[in-house]
C-alpha cells in the first residue's frame, strides 16, 4: 500500500510502497478516506513533543476517517499511523458519522473538538453560569471551545485572538466578549482587568501560552485578592505564542489560581476509552 512515512525525526515524511497493516487482537482493518494533520503531528515528527515517536520508520497522523470491511464509514484513530491506504485500529474506538458530513470536515473537526470538551467538563468542570475566557479563541479549537462552552450552560465568555478577520466572527459563535491581541500590552492587561472586574473568570482555556499567557496572568494579579470563595482554574492546552514563560510568583500568592495541563499524558486512559461511546452521530 502507499503511505506517508517518517524515517527519521526532523526529517520530511516520505510518500512511499509501505507493507499493508496486519489487525490485531480486537482489532480491525480500515480503508483511510481523509486523514488530520495537527500542531500534535509536526510536533512529533520534528522530535519536540513530550509523547515522541518510540522507533521508526513510523505511518504518520493519528486519526482521520475510513470506511470498515462491511462499508460503515467512521472517525478513528489508529496507534500505527494513519495517511495510509489502509490502518489498523481497535474495534472499540471509532465513532459511525452520518451522511451528511464529508470525510474532510469529519476528520479535521472532531480531534479538536474533542480536546475542547475534555477541558470545558472534564478537567474545566465548567458549572452553569461560570464566566470563561478563551486565550486563542480565533483557532479552530478556539472557535469550537466558544460553542461547546455556550452549549454547556457558560453564563459568560470573553475570547481573545489576534486574527482581525476571525475576530469579528467570535461573537455570533457565542463570545459575550471579543479582545484583540494586536493592542499595546498595556491596553491588553487593562481589558483583561476590567473584565475581571466586572465578573471574576472561573475558568480559562490558554491555546496560545508565551507572551500572551503572561499579560494575561499579569492582568489577574491580585484581582481577587479579598474574595471568600472564588478561585480561577487555569488550563495550559497549546502553546501557539511559545513553549515558556516568565511568571512572577506574587501573581499566584495574590490570585486564587489553580494552573494545570491538559494533554494526552494528563487524561487518564479510562476517561480516553469513554470518549467514543458519549459521541453519537448528532455530535457532528
Amino acid at each position: 500500500m502507499k503511505a506517508v512515512v517518517l524515517y527519521q525525526t526532523g526529517k520530511i515524511p516520505e510518500y512511499v510502497t509501505f507493507p499493508d497493516p496486519i489487525a490485531g487482537e480486537n482489532e480491525q482493518i480500515i480503508f483511510v478516506k481523509a486523514v488530520s494533520i495537527k500542531n500534535l503531528d509536526r510536533m512529533r515528527a520534528k522530535g519536540e513533543h513530550y509523547d515522541p515517536y518510540k522507533k521508526f520508520p513510523v505511518i504518520v497522523g493519528v486519526d482521520g476517517v475510513g470506511v470498515l470491511l462491511d462499508g460503515t464509514r467512521v472517525y478513528t484513530g489508529s496507534k500505527y499511523g494513519m495517511m495510509a491506504e489502509k490502518a489498523a485500529i481497535s474495534s472499540r474506538m471509532m465513532v459511525p458519522l452520518p451522511d451528511g458530513i464529508d470525510d474532510v470536515t469529519a476528520a479535521a473537526i472532531a480531534n479538536p473538538a474533542v480536546s475542547a470538551w475534555l477541558s470545558l467538563e472534564w478537567k474545566g468542570r465548567l458549572q452553569k453560569g461560570d464566566c470563561v475566557l478563551i486565550l486563542g479563541a480565533t483557532g479552530v479549537t478556539g472557535k469550537l471551545a466558544i460553542q461547546i462552552a455556550k452549549h454547556l450552560g457558560a453564563g459568560k465568555i470573553v475570547a481573545l485572538g489576534r486574527n482581525p478577520e476571525a475576530l469579528n466572527t467570535l461573537k455570533d459563535l457565542g463570545a459575550d466578549v471579543v479582545i484583540s491581541l494586536n493592542h499595546p500590552d498595556e491596553d491588553i492587561k487593562h481589558s483583561i482587568a476590567e473584565e475581571a472586574k466586572r465578573q471574576p473568570f472561573d475558568l480559562v482555556l490558554d491555546y496560545l501560552w508565551g507572551k500572551p499567557a503572561e499579560l494575561l496572568l499579569e492582568a489577574l494579579k491580585g484581582h481577587d485578592l479579598h474574595a471568600e470563595s472564588h478561585f480561577t482554574r487555569y488550563l495550559q492546552i497549546g502553546e501557539m505564542a511559545g513553549a515558556s514563560i516568565n511568571l512572577d510568583a506574587s501573581i499566584l500568592r495574590s490570585s486564587s489560581i489553580e494552573i494545570s495541563g491538559v494533554g494526552g499524558g494528563s487524561v487518564p486512559m479510562e476517561v480516553l476509552a469513554k470518549i467514543p461511546h458519549g459521541i453519537s452521530a448528532k455530535s457532528f
